[in-house]
């Protein structure tokens, strides 16, 4: 082994891998030699946080990971669960932050066609995308560009495809001025018997590259995720894939074939790292070794050296181990499809990435090192908060103007509650998201029950596989059962503690599934975070990451996978790194045994009784609410607390109301607080509503807490008449005192009207006037910004 002679690369050179001194000395070491430029590329994109999380990995390791439904956790492409009856779902989220902050259209597109490929890989049929996005000001023309180019590339490529994007969660926030976050969920339902693993093995098996052409796309993206971003990130748009979704459709359709013929021994899509990634993990996985000949790669660009081969993240590729004999079988099928396949390498005994390129060793390095032993940094984490959580948890009530039953004086300007209230319906984070939604294809496949905009998740009909029904036969009276999804953060909670806001995202996410009617099953998860190398952000992660795993047991949803996105910072033009709030998005899903038991958020008719479980008393506060941030331009206090017991027991209630057919309409207190999720139920059930507010009952909080105050454990449902004696004794019986009757859905003429309990009259809105201001939010943005331009 040799460590002393010249280094072949400049320093420059080797940190324009992302590789630091020290890392690229251990390479020397691992190899016995130093690497050529091909090597030297594998290693920064294999030792990248994107591909190793080698600051994020020791935290993940509390996360609980088994439960009686997993079937496949962590470490596989996707999480597997049983739903009962023979049916298995798959699931996963990932991020594409960095590629859409330089590319929306094709950054966006991209990451939809990657998660697809990361379930279609496990046997499983996509049946469903959701999205989890987050921009700046929509009042930045940056930012309408940003977010106008992420939602058509969502589209464009889940349209084409033919998967339906059925749900979701879209913030704005100065946070993400320059560092948009896009994260999406897919699910899907396994065709084949066997589930698809990754780990290659059979010694002589022929390896098979199959699907799109190689080319320079995509180039180092991997390591191009794992950096911070700044003017010269413009620079890196070929570190940006270019996807085709008809040709993912293609693929999907002779993968799921390939699958059924039982001579798939093993398969990886070719994600991050393209043939590096893929080619490691599986080796490393089972145990062996993959020669791989980069001459036999059908390209699409020639010229191209090892080190553009092994670096491209070309989409639509994927790498099979198939039985010895059967290698023809396959390459016919993809053939039948219109795609590339070809055998392309060989599992070997030697744990070894050998890589050849016109006969010779281009490339070879222990797959191990690529793929499992990577490097660790279990870091310090800071004893007490930073300074800037101290400061913020300083804040207090007390420092707002005061407020009566009239309204609020806020810089001399007196506010009545109506006007409050018609602000936050208005404010991008809380308005509708039709403008997004509506350039989805939602029902393709014809299987979406709650559309987007219907429902505190999406819920989606399980039909059985033909193998279950008998070909031809299109009764599905026996399979009436769904399954519900969500994704959810509030990263301004996160930011302010990440430990309680990282455990509100886990109660959030089960509270909208029970509010559709569903049982929580299990958690993907999804942290997107600033810099882990400083004291900051690393303190943040790691505390968000305990958050976490405690939410998930408490609501035993075991975390199946996920994805980790660091270093989502944005050098200004100080050249001074800005990081993202801390943003760990839960992407959670649940099981509907009877899709004629569920309930969406709106009212359903006049005369319906409306009642708050969890109650006004519960565990709500002014601190870190959209409320504060909007109305007072001030991001400060302590967010609510999650009070677990009162979270299943609620959210149990819930649920038994909806599959006892009580419930008719059900919606979480979320940003904005109760008069919010009232007012949303009335604009989406197109009825109003008459409430009383028991202030009495709570005369030690301040008013404007107890109708914009945001805390977990709260949900509004409505009831008919005739079953309110019965539906009020299970509230006694379940419940106790943590539940109130508000009062009664209106007509539509009658809009909301919100009474104290001595009839003064605090909000009086009609419900076009709601309408116009949540439902147009964002379309009259985006229309005043192309007026002005």
């Amino acid at each position: 082994m040799t460590t002393t002679s010249e280094v072949p690369f400049s320093p420059e050179e080797i940190a324009s891998e992302g590789i630091k001194p020290e890392e690229y000395q251990e390479i020397v070491q691992r190899l016995g030699r130093h690497p050529n430029k091909a090597e030297l590329g594998m290693f920064g994109v294999m030792w990248s946080e994107h591909c190793c999380y080698k600051n994020s990995r020791p935290l993940l390791k509390q996360f609980p990971t088994t439960g009686d439904r997993i079937l496949v956790g962590p470490g596989e492409n996707a999480g597997v669960v049983d739903l009962g009856d023979g049916l298995r779902l798959a699931f996963k989220i990932e991020s594409h932050n960095h590629p859409s902050a330089v590319e929306p259209f094709q950054g966006a597109a991209t990451g939809v066609g990657g998660i697809l490929r990361d379930i279609f890989t496990m046997g499983a049929r996509p049946i469903a995308i959701l999205n989890s996005l987050r921009f700046g000001s929509l009042e930045d023309a940056k930012t309408q560009r940003l977010f106008s180019g992420v939602v058509a590339g969502i589209s464009h490529y889940g349209n084409c495809v033919g998967v339906p994007t059925v749900g979701g969660e879209v913030y704005f926030d100065r946070a993400y001025s320059g560092n948009p976050l896009v994260n999406v969920m897919a699910l899907g339902l396994m065709e084949t018997p066997e589930i698809v693993k990754s780990g290659a093995s059979g010694i002589g098996n022929p390896v098979l590259y199959v699907g799109s052409t190689t080319g320079r796309d995509g180039m180092g993206g991997a390591s191009f995720a794992s950096a911070e971003l700044s003017d010269a990130s413009l620079d890196d748009r070929p570190a940006v894939q270019v996807g085709d979704p008809f040709l993912e459709k293609s693929l999907i359709e002779a993968c799921l074939e390939a699958f059924k013929t039982g001579a798939v021994v093993a398969a990886q899509d070719m994600g991050a790292a393209g043939i590096t990634c893929s080619t490691s993990e599986m080796a490393a996985k089972g145990g062996v070794g993959i020669e791989f000949d980069l001459d036999r790669v059908p390209i699409r660009e020639l010229g191209m050296v090892p080190y553009e081969y092994l670096l491209s993240e070309s989409q639509e590729r994927m790498l099979f181990v198939a039985e010895k004999g059967r290698e023809q079988e396959l390459i016919d099928i993809f053939h039948r499809w219109g795609l590339h396949a070809v055998v392309a390498g060989t599992v070997i005994a030697e744990p070894v990435v050998r890589i050849l390129f016109r006969g010779k060793v281009a490339a070879e390095i222990p797959a191990t090192a690529l793929a499992e032993n990577t490097p660790v940094y279990e870091r310090e984490v800071l004893a007490e908060p930073p300074e800037y959580v101290r400061k913020a948890w300083e804040w207090t009530p007390a420092s707002l103007p005061a407020c009566t039953t009239t309204g609020i004086k806020i810089k001399g300007r007196q506010h009545n509650w109506n006007d409050i209230l018609l602000t936050l319906l208005d404010t991008p984070t809380i308005a509708s998201k039709r403008w997004v939604y509506r350039q989805y294809d939602h029902q393709v496949q014809n299987n979406t029950v709650m559309l987007p905009g219907g429902g505190d998740a999406a819920v989606i009909r399980l039909r059985p596989l033909e193998e279950e029904t008998g070909r031809g036969d299109t009764s599905i009276q026996n399979f009436n059962s769904g399954v519900a999804a969500t994704v959810d953060c509030n990263p301004r909670y996160v930011y302010l503690d990440p430990y309680e806001g990282a455990k509100a995202v886990v109660a959030e996410a089960a509270r909208n599934l029970s509010c559709v009617g569903a049982e929580p099953l299990a958690v993907t998860d999804n942290l997107n975070f600033g810099s882990p190398e400083k004291p900051i952000g690393y303190w943040q992660l790691a505390e968000a990451c305990r958050g976490l795993a405690e939410g998930c047991r408490e609501m035993a949803t075991p975390v199946t996978g996920g994805n980790v996105s660091l270093y989502n910072e944005t050098l200004d033009s100080q050249g001074l790194p800005q990081p993202i709030y801390p943003t760990p998005v839960v992407g959670m899903v649940g099981l509907i045994p009877d899709l004629s038991k569920i309930c969406g958020q709106a009212w359903q008719a006049e005369g319906d009784v409306i009642y708050l479980l969890g109650g006004l008393a519960s565990d709500s506060t002014l601190g870190g609410s959209e409320y504060l941030a909007t109305i007072h331009n001030t991001i400060a206090g302590k967010p609510p607390r999650v009070d677990f017991d009162l979270e299943r027991r609620v959210q149990k209630v819930c649920r038994q109301g909806i599959r006892q057919g009580w419930i008719r309409s059900a919606h979480d207190c979320a940003e904005g607080g109760l008069v919010t999720a009232i007012a949303e139920s009335c604009i989406t059930g197109k009825l109003g509503a008459e409430v009383n507010l028991d202030l009495a009952a709570n005369n030690s909080r301040r008013l404007d807490e107890v109708l914009f105050g945001e805390g977990g454990a709260r949900i509004v449902v409505s009831v008919t008449p005739e079953q309110q004696d019965i539906w009020e004794s299970y509230l006694q019986q379940n419940l106790a005192q943590e539940w109130q009757k508000l009062g009664k859905v209106g007509n539509s003429e009658t809009g909301l009207r919100v009474l104290t309990s001595d009839k003064q009259t605090l909000i009086n809105v009609r419900i076009e006037v709601m309408s116009d201001r949540y439902v147009n939010a964002i379309e009259k943005r985006l229309a005043m910004s192309t007026v002005t331009a």
